[in-house]
């Protein structure tokens, strides 16, 4: 169901299908495109046709239910040796995104207490529960998120951690969107997020389609941006979060962050507790994705880059708990991050 300021959906279930949004086509093209099995389903999430940490878990879960209704289909009672190699397949598609692993984990949980038969309601049953509970958490963090910013004031958001990247509402956006309502956000900027630009392609788009303004600006402007003290708070989602609160999250997070607490804005990152990872003690224990050079070296299929140049291309850096003011999750917000601050939040999961 949605609502005011929360009109995008990426990942729905229907009609025994998993539909995702091709947001390798957004802004230009709307596109939902179907998945029947969980090889397709795990490619859907290397290839970026679903991405952001939550939207991922819940895309796999999905992809779980698609591999075990195809395995039932052909070996019947053998079904849960049979699908296996689907699990592991869905589990190599993203190294990053640690709600991947959980949300996996959670279908495994299910998969161990079912018999021999069809296990195919009982799975979609899991699936779906990951999934509403996913929108549930992001809008108690859009509240607790919105509580934190005490006037009205300009914010800065860094690639997409909106519906787009979640089951819906999103976890950065969703406290944009909670707090636009609650009038403590004037105007909101998004940075273009390269080299995929997510802010100007995914952001900007999410944005306009529930009517919230949003303002472009190149990742470079950021600093000159803060320096003009009208924007308070940069909010970002993560994709992996250590014990210790050090936040992995799209490539440039990190000099944001930076940049804002240099000119005396705060730092707010905003993801539910499926994305900290407790057994990752400290940020340099997280594993950092690289993609194709291919994807610095051109841009929408056209070479930018001079003849025989190389390039390097990290997908998340990792912003030290230091930087951070604040990470809220669903559970409640930790303030000046660290590893006994995020254990009690964690001690009872």
């Amino acid at each position: 169901m949605t609502a005011k300021f929360d009109t995008v959906r990426a990942v729905e279930w229907q009609n025994d299908t998993l539909f995702l949004l091709d947001q390798r086509l957004l802004p230009q093209q709307i596109k939902m495109n179907e998945y029947h099995d969980a090889a397709g389903t795990a490619q859907a999430i290397t290839d970026m046709v679903v991405r952001g940490a939550p939207a991922i878990g819940i895309a796999a879960a999905y992809g779980v239910v698609l591999a075990a209704r195809d395995a039932y289909d052909r070996v019947k009672a053998k079904w849960r040796e049979a699908i296996t190699a689907d699990l592991d397949t869905l589990a190599r598609s993203r190294p990053t995104a640690v709600n991947l692993f959980w949300a996996l984990e959670q279908m495994r949980a299910a998969i161990a207490t079912l018999d021999g038969g069809d296990p195919v309601a009982a799975l979609l049953k899991v699936a779906q529960a990951i999934h509403t509970d996913d929108i549930a958490a992001n809008r108690r963090m859009g509240e607790f998120g919105a509580a934190l910013i005490s006037e009205p004031c300009a914010v800065l958001t860094h690639c997409n951690a909106g519906a787009l990247a979640t089951g819906g509402y999103g976890t950065a956006l969703g406290v944009i969107r909670s707090a636009w309502a609650a009038g403590k956000v004037t105007q909101v900027f998004a940075d273009e997020t390269r080299p995929w630009l997510q802010g100007a392609r995914l952001t900007a788009w999410e944005l306009i389609q529930d009517q919230i303004p949003v303002t472009l600006v190149a990742e470079g402007a950021g600093a000159h941006l803060f320096k003009q003290g009208k924007v308070k708070w940069l909010i970002v989602g993560s994709d992996r979060i250590a014990a210790n609160g050090d936040v992995a999250n799209k490539i440039g997070t990190c000099t944001a962050a930076i940049v804002a607490r240099h000119y005396g804005a705060r730092v707010m990152v905003v993801a539910p507790t499926s994305t900290i990872d407790m057994s990752t003690a400290c940020g340099e224990d997280i594993p950092i994705e690289s993609r194709d050079s291919a994807e610095l070296l051109a841009c929408g299929g056209k070479t930018i880059a001079a003849t025989g140049a190389t390039a390097w291309n990290p997908v998340f850096d990792v912003t030290p708990a230091t930087f951070v003011d604040a990470i809220v999750t669903e559970r409640g917000v930790v303030e000046q991050p660290n590893a006994t601050k995020m254990a009690a939040l964690m001690a009872d999961s």
